[in-house]
């Protein structure tokens, strides 16, 4: 198949995600060009050294696009709107003219269904990781007004929130075919957009996130965005009912950081007395290390749609112990490759201290863990369920 492929993504697991799916796509003899506006973080796993042809289109700031942005978009949180909607017309009409069979499309940075959906012509297949989610109770609780005040928490909630919902929604209504990445999402997607959507699950890369054979140290990891919804706070308000003579450390591996949500993590840290560490940016081959180095993994987001690093834990051994909601529950099953608990911090301490003590079920966890990846979750066998439902796309 000729493939196009579109994203404005950060760093992080989606963008992961997406580097192994053209990686084996292209290396299954199908011609992969990505096309992406200068605002995708493409220092992190460029798509260049992966796909055929990878072309950049820049976002310059214009006075027509900043009108843009404050009239029919709205001007906050960026007045980039207006003139990153004109380029993915561009990015639209440059696919338009390649005739590829099918444009595969990622999610965008900034308004989350991108804007190229509305102008290309070429059928289109789009991941929809999440709808956008800030209207959710949860999250309006998690995030504000900590930080940013009663006027902008208002302004944020009744002006920017109704219109990036928008426009999210009016994006993701002109795609030709959404996939999903779990169950839970397809149902928001429905809730959201009133729109169907198929499950096409993501994998893991095996020849990267795989047991090395290091020893494992008396840590605990966890992996994500440092942001409010990954529920960090959770996590160290329960590892401080953990019997401080066996408590482990909590690392905290952050591909992207909100500095005043780092500052208040560290400071509940200190208060409680839970030894934590804060890592951002590394590499893959350093993630597998802490993989394989970490004796459990914790993850705690607030209804995380899919959660690709539980499942990266358990190619590399690392037993994990979630919350049993959203996507995770797809994933992670409790008792067999893992543990899920009820979103209590005296139970998930409980879970983390039996595991700690029983190194017979850390085990059993681990193995079956890696077990389950090799059966159902490598990036083969995800890329295998990608090309049948852009096949399908073609021809429905």
């Amino acid at each position: 198949m000729r493939i196009a492929v579109f994203h404005n993504l950060p760093s992080g697991g989606a963008k992961r995600a997406l580097h192994g799916f053209v990686r084996h796509l292209t290396e299954t003899g199908h011609r992969v060009d990505a096309f992406l506006p200068d605002t995708a973080d493409e220092a992190y796993l460029p798509l260049a050294r992966v796909a055929h042809r990878c072309v950049t289109f820049p976002v310059r700031r214009t006075v027509a696009g900043v009108i843009a942005s404050t009239l029919r978009y709205v001007p906050s949180p960026s007045s980039i709107l207006g003139d990153l909607a004109r380029v993915q017309r561009r990015i639209a009409d440059d696919i338009d003219k390649g005739e590829y069979d099918v444009v595969f499309v990622e999610q965008d940075r900034y308004v989350l269904s991108p804007f190229v959906l509305k102008f290309v012509q070429t059928p289109t297949v789009y991941y929809c990781q999440q709808p956008y989610r800030s209207n959710e109770g949860i999250l309006r609780r998690l995030s504000q007004p900590r930080h940013d005040g009663l006027i902008r928490t208002l302004w944020s909630r009744h002006v920017v929130s109704k219109a990036m919902a928008a426009i999210d929604r009016q994006n993701a209504a002109a795609a030709h075919y959404i996939l999903a990445n779990s169950c839970f999402s397809r149902e928001a997607i429905l809730g959201a957009y009133g729109l169907n959507a198929f499950v096409c699950y993501l994998g893991v890369d095996v020849g990267l996130f795989k047991p090395t054979g290091v020893d494992r140290e008396n840590l605990v990891l966890s992996v994500g965005a440092l942001i409010a919804n990954k529920g960090y706070d959770f996590l160290v308000k329960s590892f401080a009912r953990i019997a401080e003579r066996i408590r482990p450390p909590l690392v905290i591996v952050a591909n992207s950081v909100d500095r005043p949500w780092r500052r208040y993590i560290e400071q509940l840290a200190a208060q409680l007395g839970v030894r934590l560490e804060i890592r951002t940016m590394v590499s893959e081959v350093e993630l597998c290390l802490y993989y394989n180095k970490a004796k459990l993994f914790a993850y705690a987001p607030y209804l995380e749609p899919f959660g690709l690093a539980p499942l990266e834990a358990m190619a590399c051994g690392a037993p994990v112990i979630a919350i049993k909601e959203g996507g995770i529950r797809e994933s992670v099953l409790d008792g067999e490759t893992g543990v899920l608990t009820q979103r209590d911090e005296g139970l998930f301490a409980e879970a983390v201290t039996e595991l700690l003590y029983d190194e017979k079920k850390r085990a059993g966890l681990a193995e079956r863990g890696i077990e389950a990846i090799r059966r159902s979750w490598t990036q083969e066998l995800a890329t295998e369920r990608l090309l049948w439902h852009l096949r399908r796309a073609v021809h429905s």
